[in-house]
């Protein structure tokens, strides 16, 4: 799915912006989802907006904690989470994708027999975060040099999440970096797991569940278990912003 590019300040989110994101073509939305356990939205970000965003990772200000993934078994690289209040553009995505995804998630949920259901706002679902004591933002920037890595993994910071999340690749393949591909696995009951390299660009985001989704199973749909990463970045800088909906406690 293509989207308008924007120019504007991603520190000052384009005032049109969630006017795009609503527009969205929904059920090639979630035909992706449903079939491939993941959707492309190209040109989310300008290359202006893209620069922006890497540039903001050098103002210590702005994030609340910094994290050597090395130290902690998670690969190599580095990541910052975001400090509230977020900066507009991130603020401005997290809540204009919010509502478009909630309407999937619930009917994954449907679907899995799992009784949660989310409300039709980013405000209420944090409202519901922060009651169970999950108060931290986790948006955050991650950045990759050459040898750089991420390991399979999944973003769950508590009991009350979000089962999908997003994100937007902020350096050019082939320009600005080599291999750091995004890896997304699944991994279907009793049955092999597969791994698929999810093509991107500079600005391009690209949905995906944070923990499991639904496939179709002999009595109906099942679990499969979801786990994403980065492979070894061979040379250049790689950086991401992802937007994760659930707070951390």
């Amino acid at each position: 799915m293509t989207i308008p590019a924007s120019t504007q300040n991603p520190v000052h989110p384009p005032a049109h912006l969630a006017e795009r994101i609503a527009s969205w073509d929904a059920s090639s939305l979630n035909r992706d989802l449903d079939t491939q356990g993941y959707a492309l939205i190209e040109n989310l970000l300008s290359e202006e907006m893209c620069a922006d965003m890497v540039g903001i990772y050098e103002d210590d200000a702005r994030f609340r904690r910094r994290v050597i993934m090395s130290r902690h078994g998670y690969g190599q690289g580095e990541y910052k989470y975001f400090a509230y209040p977020l900066p507009g553009l991130v603020a401005s995505l997290r809540n204009a994708l919010y509502p478009v995804l909630a309407e999937t998630a619930n009917r994954w949920n449907a679907s899995l027999g799992i009784d949660t259901r989310y409300p039709a706002t980013h405000a209420a679902f944090l409202k519901r975060c922060h009651e169970a004591g999950q108060c931290r933002p986790t948006a955050l920037v991650l950045r990759y040099g050459p040898g750089d890595y991420n390991c399979l993994h999944q973003d769950i910071y508590g009991d009350c999440l979000f089962p999908l999340q997003v994100a937007v690749l902020l350096s050019q393949p082939g320009r600005d970096f080599t291999g750091g591909e995004f890896l997304l696995v699944t991994q279907r009951p009793r049955r092999q797991s597969w791994a698929e390299v999810v093509p991107l660009e500079r600005g391009t985001a690209v949905i995906f569940p944070v923990h499991q989704r639904p496939v179709p199973g002999a009595r109906g749909a099942v679990r499969a278990n979801m786990r994403h990463g980065v492979s070894r970045i061979r040379s250049g800088d790689r950086h991401t912003l992802g937007i994760i909906f659930h707070d951390a406690t």
